[in-house]
């Protein structure tokens, strides 16, 4: 077998070594376009996974890289002239042209052929069996085939430079300065005796309003002074008289890189050719390793180039997907940063540390018991002054919330989601059974399904209503069951679907009703897909009869003795759809900027909130981006729930997408989270968070870490209705809240997971 390596960087000497190892009579060309030890950069930083990983590719060459490690534990946040310790972390390091030659060196020792100053393309080596693209971020080889890898590249906002320092840092550690343009951070970590990586970062407005960002004609390899400068200045204090040192040292802005495929016919790309994930969380050095390893497996042990091509690519781009979305979880904290800094200082430490979401209190309790017991000690002693003399000796998933002068008794919410199982509008008993279980089931807060304002406002004909007495009357039975036999509070959410309504339920299909459906009103005569027949454009006569139709419902939810009430203005229902100007594109009052958009949406809750008591909650839930490029996104979320705060909302459900089909969501775990945390700390407003919320620990950590006031659980409920309940009692929490009927059960459970553990 004949191998041709484009990149002589870790990714391509490590396809090269750990592949020659195991197949010696493979004849492995590695062609590197600069001279033999010429590299950028200073440190590269792996954790103890790729260490173990690197040690079962190679374990000969390991050991030469591992007798050059520096090795730490600990990460430390530096911040307003206190320093915060957390230890148990796993790190190890080295100076990225050791590795190189060290990797070198290894290479030659098996027989790879090296070729140094060789700058070939992908074609003048496809007589190999395999090409392996490992060019880099601005691969050569990725950009011949543009059209079958199909990369996306996008620049982050946030500007950073690479530099070294012989300044004494012996840890990870994380350095915020307050300047007069804001934050700036520095992300360091050794990687040898007498050297550490520096990385200066700071977000782009800051940037912009520093004066650096006058353009410079710099030659390659060339380092700008004056990044240089302000680095030193504005770090004096953690440098301690040291300097920074500079390598091709520049300002830039992080390229975000990702590929649809990531082969084409005998070509292969690995390492930054492919992907990229922000600095915070790792080093493009251990993804490139990382992917280099898992196509060697494959190579050697798959029967044909296909199969070992679509091995590696099934195998890894999982992984990176993941690993990616947590890099911009965590790139876009730091982007931020500004919002974050007046949090308590042991809040904003948790927070910097679970920032990618990856991280959660449970872990760090698990790394540094004393660290996690300090942060929700901190805690505990801040949310006993809100709440009296409350024993909060519990987990923080099962601490009380006062909100708007009502207590929840936890901050589990069941999350509302449709049943589409009432007739006519109107509820029966599967809605009291699955209501009711779920309040015994010891949530806080059950938020029961969107009741719609009028027959023409429902999404389905099975949807539930509340625009006539005698739905109202249906709604009371249930609320009259949980308020008597249970501790949670039950909420209604209220909604009109515009342009998402008259379909079917998803049962049957869930698409337009056709001739058996009713019409349906947008703010533009704009369908939610292709599918769906037309809106007609809502008018002033529309407008006042959708307003009264809100208020008559906020007012049949109070007589039905509902706790709390939501208006749906997300998911691209009707008021949702005035918010976004995917679907909004009038010309009057109602369309053009925010505040326009927002005035039909604030104009009902305004209405609402004059009727609904001032002693219950009204809650609002948007969608905070549409995960579309020009929709509705971040910066409008704030700005809007700044006014829903102005209107007397007293919390905001932070959730997103869904109002236009072509949206692209980054889904996995948490991953609304941020956009809860960014309302709920700049707006000055309790959020509740949604999104893939689905275990203690994320409760707790998004709790404590100050990202929400209450989590909103949905389609665990579905199939665990107890799932409040059977989480206390898996952490031996007092079962006291459990109704009589069930003691028994708890202790069953106990022994079956004592058992199971």
């Amino acid at each position: 077998m004949k191998i041709a390596c484009i990149g002589g960087g870790p990714g391509g000497l490590m396809v090269a070594i750990a592949t020659k190892r195991r197949l010696p009579t493979a004849d492995i060309h590695v062609y590197e376009r600069n001279r033999l030890g010429d590299t950028f950069g200073f440190g590269v930083v792996f954790s103890d996974e790729t260490l173990a990983n690197i040690a079962a590719a190679d374990p000969e060459g390991f050991g030469a890289i591992e007798a050059e490690f520096r090795y730490w534990s600990d990460l430390e946040v530096r911040i307003a002239g206190q320093s915060h310790i957390s230890g148990g972390h796993g790190f190890a390091a080295l100076s990225r042209v050791r590795l190189l030659a060290i990797l070198s060196r290894r290479a030659e020792e098996l027989g790879v052929h090296l070729h140094y100053e060789s700058d070939v393309d992908a074609e003048k080596v496809r007589d190999a069996d395999i090409v392996v693209g490992a060019d880099g971020v601005n691969s050569a080889t990725r950009a011949s085939y543009q059209s079958v890898f199909r990369p996306t590249i996008t620049y982050g906002p946030a500007r950073f430079f690479w530099s070294g320092t012989d300044a004494p840092f012996d840890r990870f550690t994380f350095l915020f300065e307050q300047t007069d343009n804001g934050y700036v951070q520095a992300h360091c970590y050794p990687f040898d005796n007498a050297r550490s990586t520096f990385i200066v970062e700071i977000a782009e407005d800051n940037f912009q309003s520093t004066g650096l960002s006058a353009a410079r004609n710099l030659a390659i390899g060339e380092s700008d002074l004056q990044a240089i400068r302000f680095g030193e200045t504005v770090f004096a204090d953690s440098l301690n008289g040291h300097g920074l040192i500079g390598n091709n040292t520049k300002w830039l802005q992080f390229p975000r890189v990702s590929c649809k495929t990531w082969s084409y016919e005998n070509i292969v790309l690995v390492g930054d050719a492919v992907h990229t994930a922000h600095y915070s969380i790792g080093s493009g050095t251990k993804l490139a390793l990382e992917d280099a390893i898992v196509l060697s497996d494959a190579i050697v042990e798959e029967s044909s180039v296909a199969s070992a091509l679509e091995r590696y690519e099934s195998q890894r781009k999982p992984t990176v997907d993941s690993l990616q979305r947590a890099a911009a979880i965590s790139e876009e904290w730091f982007q931020h940063v500004d919002s974050y800094v007046d949090r308590p200082p042991k809040q904003f430490v948790l927070s910097c540390l679970t920032r990618s979401q990856r991280v959660t209190l449970g872990n760090l309790g698990e790394r540094d018991p004393g660290f996690a017991s300090d942060v929700l000690d901190d805690e505990r002693r801040r949310q006993s002054a809100t709440l009296g003399e409350e024993d909060l000796s519990s987990e923080p998933f099962l601490w009380p919330l006062d909100l708007a002068g009502v207590r929840i008794p936890n901050r589990v919410v069941v999350a509302p989601m449709m049943q589409y199982s009432a007739t006519d509008g109107v509820v029966d008993d599967w809605h009291l059974v699955h209501y009711g279980s779920r309040a015994i089931g010891g949530a806080g807060l059950v938020m029961a399904e969107t009741a719609f304002i009028s027959p023409d406002a429902r999404a389905t004909p099975g949807c539930a209503g509340i625009w006539t007495d005698e739905q109202a009357a249906a709604w009371s039975r249930i609320v009259g069951f949980i308020h008597q036999h249970t501790d949670a509070l039950i909420g209604l959410q209220i909604g009109h679907a515009g342009r998402r309504g008259s379909r079917s339920v998803p049962w049957e299909g869930g698409g337009p009703l056709g001739a058996k459906g009713w019409p349906t009103i947008g703010p533009s005569p704009l369908p939610y897909s292709i599918d769906d027949p037309v809106p007609r454009e809502i008018g002033n006569a529309d407008m006042d009869e959708v307003r009264v139709g809100f208020v008559d419902a906020a007012r049949r939810a109070d007589a039905a003795g509902f706790d709390v009430l939501e208006i749906h203005a997300g998911h691209g229902q009707l008021l949702s759809s005035f918010l976004s100007p995917i679907s909004n594109q009038r010309t009057d009052d109602f369309g053009g900027s925010l505040n326009n958009r927002a005035r039909f949406p604030l104009d009902v809750v305004r209405a609402v909130r004059e009727v609904w008591p001032k002693t219950k909650p009204l809650i609002v839930r948007i969608s905070a981006t549409d995960w579309i490029e020009g929709g509705f996104g971040r910066s409008d979320a704030l700005e809007f729930s700044k006014l829903l705060k102005q209107a007397g909302v007293d919390a905001i459900d932070v959730s997103g997408g869904e109002v236009d089909e072509r949206e692209r969501p980054p889904f996995g775990r948490l991953y609304l989270t941020p956009l809860s945390d960014a309302i709920r700390n700049q707006v000055g407003i309790p959020t509740l968070a949604v999104g893939n919320v689905a275990s203690i620990d994320d409760v707790n950590t998004i709790i404590v870490a100050g990202r929400a006031d209450l989590c909103m659980i949905g389609r665990p409920h579905l199939i665990d209705p107890y799932w409040t309940m059977n989480a206390a009692i898996d952490v031996h929490e007092p079962t006291a809240e459990l109704p009589r009927q069930y003691e028994f059960g708890a202790t069953a459970r106990r022994r079956q997971q004592d058992a199971a553990n």
